[in-house]
């Protein structure tokens, strides 16, 4: 038998028929909807009189749109927000699919309750109209992000056209650094490849740094496997997912439990696995990262500078990076840690997890946000927020002067109703800093947990290292 990958194994699994040359059509397992764009797809589909084909197996939350403050409702500050979010939750209603709905004690972001939940699982395939479905490859699934019409394909046939990507691994030997986390590495992989260095391929992480990784953060790698322009991102399972997965509320149980065992365990990649492309990393070598510009891929170690316009590779590319920093207001050489901060913000399905809140939390205890920086923190669901109440975390940001809000994607984008200020610069734990993703005119640099707290400390952008070592 040719050897197969994670990657192959999976597409193989899932393969009903092949269409033509370039399209097959797969089974989906799970699809996981949110307001923004679900409520949408399932009044469509009621419209046409199509049923949900497995109400079962498909899931919503209410994330994008909602308030992130206490005793939160249907108001929203998005206008017409309201309305999303009361359509969304009729057609689930009347779909009979599983709502997570705003007073929902186990609400969240999408992408942090799927796996949180037990609802994504190693070997499944799952869907969601919205980008950072890639996130629950951190778990072994094979999952991607789709349009809201072919969300309406999958909901009415649980299936779905699709054109299979190229695969590439992406070995990364070594250990990470002391404050550098899957965060970092995702930024140094898309600096030194560019933001389209994955395009057309479904990518596997592997290696010794990868295998180091927690649950959650092959989750935060995978979940910017898009920002490489890639399929989906992939970490085979292992027993530290398998021990993450137990007893969560829709993961097998019992007998079923046991079965599901032996099937994952058989998913990892043969060893002589072939891919389309591969790519190296030292982890010893990455840094604490942090943007200066207006794409992931304008990223350097937060001790570094500004890099000079001229020195890109091509004029598309000078061009791109001329206009970075002038939206962002920055120089040629500039040094970063220099640059004062407006705000900072912890949160997204990025890096909103109980592991990223802990890891901000060790720099803030017993310091204080500098004067004049706004600063938030949103877990990414209501049961991480509840741990990190019962570790203490919240009197920490609380104390530290942070904002301590209830879960949503909030900051992470501005068609929420939030926004920050035009030109106010901001340290974000988010996956995105385009031009006007955190607010017109607003200057995001997106950076690990422990970056965002470290420059929240110090009023500028800082080098967590250097704080640590000040204790």
């Amino acid at each position: 038998m040719t050897p197969r990958s994670l990657f192959d194994k999976l597409w193989q699994l899932h393969v009903i028929a092949e269409l033509d040359a370039q399209f097959s059509l797969l089974h989906i397992d799970r699809i996981f909807l949110h307001e923004r764009t679900g409520g949408v797809a399932l009044q469509s589909i009621a419209q046409e009189h199509r049923p949900v084909r497995h109400p079962e197996l498909v899931f919503c939350t209410m994330d994008h749109i909602v308030d992130t403050f206490e005793g939160r409702g249907d108001d929203t500050l998005m206008p017409g927000g309201k309305d999303f979010i009361q359509t969304t939750r009729t057609e689930a209603r009347r779909a009979g699919i599983r709502l997570f709905d705003v007073r929902d004690p186990d609400h969240g972001i999408v992408h942090v309750i799927s796996p949180e939940q037990g609802i994504v699982l190693p070997g499944a395939t799952i869907v969601c109209p919205d980008s950072h479905t890639c996130t629950q490859g951190g778990i072994g699934a094979l999952a991607w992000g789709i349009g809201s019409s072919e969300a309406e394909h999958a909901l009415a046939t649980q299936t779905l056209r699709v054109s299979k990507p190229k695969s590439m691994r992406i070995h990364v030997d070594g250990a990470l650094p002391a404050q550098v986390g899957a965060k970092d590495l995702m930024l140094f992989l898309i600096a030194r490849h560019t933001a389209a260095g994955g395009s057309g391929h479904a990518i596997e992480f592997a290696g010794p740094a990868i295998r180091g990784l927690s649950v959650e953060a092959r989750l935060t790698l995978c979940n910017m496997a898009v920002e490489f322009a890639a399929f989906t991102g992939m970490v085979a399972p292992d027993d530290q997912v398998f021990e993450y997965l137990h007893r969560r509320p829709f993961a097998p149980q019992g007998h079923d439990w046991e079965q599901a065992l032996r099937h994952w365990r058989s998913l990892p990649g043969d060893t002589d696995a072939r891919f389309h492309s591969e790519l190296t990393l030292n982890a010893a070598e990455i840094p604490p990262m942090i943007t200066w510009g207006t794409s992931p891929e304008h990223a350097v170690p937060v001790d570094g500078v500004v890099p000079d316009p001229s020195i890109a590779a091509t004029a598309n590319s000078r061009t791109g990076r001329e206009r970075a920093l002038a939206y962002m207001g920055l120089r040629p050489h500039e040094a970063l840690q220099s640059l004062p901060i407006d705000a900072a913000f912890i949160g997204s399905c990025t890096n909103a997890r109980l592991s990223d809140l802990e890891s901000a939390a060790r720099l803030l205890r017993g310091r204080k946000v500098a004067p004049g920086v706004r600063a938030i923190c949103v877990p990414g669901s209501m049961q991480v927020r509840r741990d990190a109440e019962a570790r203490g975390l919240h009197r920490i940001f609380l104390d530290a002067g942070f904002e301590w809000r209830v879960s949503g994607c909030s900051m992470c984008f501005n068609a929420g109703g939030e926004s920050f200020g035009a030109e106010q610069r901001v340290v974000s734990t988010t996956n995105r800093n385009f031009e006007g993703r955190q607010g017109p005119r607003t200057r995001t640099h997106l950076a690990s947990p422990a970056t965002v707290a470290a420059s929240a400390i110090a009023g500028h952008i800082a080098d967590p290292r250097r704080l640590t070592l000040a204790d």
